[in-house]
């Protein structure tokens, strides 16, 4: 499953986007809980908002149980997807993210694509809280060996994922989509400190 990923580095035209934080800082680490930017599409116009980091429709009342992941196979049925599947869609923007493998002792692995950024197929929700209005997202996963990881979208699923006019034919066909194959990376165990949000958790093993 994919608990944890990065987003430390990005190019001038990410930046550019709309909604970009003047104070977005570099993280090494974000789980579920976080803030994280979410890539999506507004009246024709792409944009980045700092969302939550675990779907929160506004129906919810325990803050408790907020899924950071979404399975991909189960999205059009789940009464906690399925609307946010039919209607609100976006990217998670990452640099690559960590996998933990084996049985008696996990041994963390660092994954990354060919170029230095990936998105990660998500659904966002808008709930109130406080006076204000918040957004939330979960992480649309799919089954890799014995792991569950980020549904990754090349360009032309990004834009059938963020359009508006995408069917539910198109959208399975997304979710169905092959994979790219990644590069991985054994690391040490610094990463395992939950805490830690620093370069050293791509320290080499």
């Amino acid at each position: 499953m994919c608990g944890r990923f990065a987003l430390f580095r990005w190019s001038p035209d990410f930046a550019a986007l709309p909604g970009f934080p003047a104070d977005q800082a570099p993280h090494w680490s974000l789980a579920p809980g976080a803030q994280i930017l979410l890539l999506r599409e507004l009246d024709g116009e792409r944009r980045l908002d700092p969302v939550r980091w675990g779907l929160t429709p506004g129906w919810v009342t325990d803050f408790s149980r907020t899924p950071a992941q979404a399975r991909a196979e189960t999205l059009a049925e789940q009464p906690m997807f399925r609307e946010a599947f039919r209607l609100r869609r976006g990217l998670i923007p990452a640099n690559g993210f960590y996998e933990w493998r084996g049985s008696a002792r996990k041994r963390p692995f660092w994954m990354s694509a060919e170029g230095s950024m990936m998105y990660f197929a998500a659904l966002w929700e808008a709930y109130p809280a406080h006076g204000r209005t918040y957004l939330s997202a979960a992480v649309v996963t799919c089954a890799a060996r014995d792991l569950r990881r980020p549904l990754l979208l090349d360009r032309a699923a990004q834009e059938a994922w963020l359009s508006s006019d995408a069917g539910e034919a198109q959208l399975q066909e997304v979710l169905g989509a092959p994979q790219p194959t990644l590069r991985e990376r054994p690391l040490a165990t610094l990463v395992n400190d939950p805490k830690l949000d620093a370069p050293e958790c791509l320290t080499p093993a």
